[in-house]
């Protein structure tokens, strides 16, 4: 049967979302040693006030801003590389911002980003993205270099190990959802479901690909196969916080 299911494809962020992504990683990059020439992220002593839209866009800029973490010895390699940086027209307060728009600029394989309908615009992330969009082909040609140097297939490469491993034990774990009953029951979810083609199994262990299974303990959880985990959200079920990700 056909399921409304579609791939997510990479896209940029509103810019608020760069933002609110920049000060949470102002908050926990990792410190150098003063004497090496590195990027410098200018005082990070006060926690930021953080006011997120909505619950989406709070999990987007954390998201955001941990990628740009695991991957930090990376991107200042690149914007050091490139001579991207230092730029003296960027200050050290905006550091997190260059670093965290470097990263998702690498990871939509350095294309345009999309400037969103009626969003409000920052003047501080219009103007690095206009920068590192001038420098892309730089930036790309750094990248590409590094993975030579360190004769990495991809940038997961440059992930710490201790890091790899909880990914690798995260990303294997089910999936679980709480059924909004203010919504919908747990027979209409279930319909539905069934309807777009998955098949409801008795446990865990039965998981194959479109299936789930109601917890044991808490009769308005489902629980679904870690390999719909980039899926499920596109259903429409979740769209309308019908189901409401755990």
């Amino acid at each position: 049967k056909k399921r409304t299911v579609t791939r997510i494809e990479k896209k940029s962020y509103p810019d608020s979302i760069y933002m609110d992504a920049a000060k949470i990683f102002q908050g926990i990059h990792i410190e150098k040693n003063k004497d090496r020439n590195l990027v410098r992220y200018g005082d990070n002593s006060e926690s930021p006030m953080m006011a997120f839209k909505d619950e989406h866009s709070r999990r987007v800029s954390y998201e955001l801003a941990f990628s740009a973490l695991k991957y930090q010895d990376l991107l200042e390699e690149i914007l050091l590389d490139s001579k991207a940086y230092p730029c003296y027209s960027i200050p050290d307060e905006l550091s997190s911002l260059l670093v965290v728009m470097l990263y998702d600029l690498q990871d939509r394989k350095f294309q345009k980003r999309k400037i969103f309908a009626k969003e409000e615009i920052v003047a501080e992330v219009q103007e690095i993205g206009h920068y590192l969009y001038s420098y892309k082909t730089k930036l790309a040609a750094a990248l590409a270099r590094c993975r030579i140097k360190y004769d990495a297939l991809s940038i997961e490469y440059f992930v710490p190990e201790t890091i790899r491993k909880q990914e690798q034990r995260a990303s294997a774990l089910p999936v679980w959802f709480w059924i909004n009953t203010f919504k919908i029951s747990l027979e209409d979810v279930i319909r539905d479901l069934e309807m777009k083609g998955f098949k409801k199994v008795e446990s865990v262990s039965d998981f194959d690909h479109y299936t789930y299974t109601v917890d044991q303990h808490c009769h308005d959880v489902l629980v679904f196969p870690s390999s719909l985990k980039e899926e499920l959200p596109n259903l429409d079920l979740f769209a309308d916080c019908k189901l409401v990700l755990q």
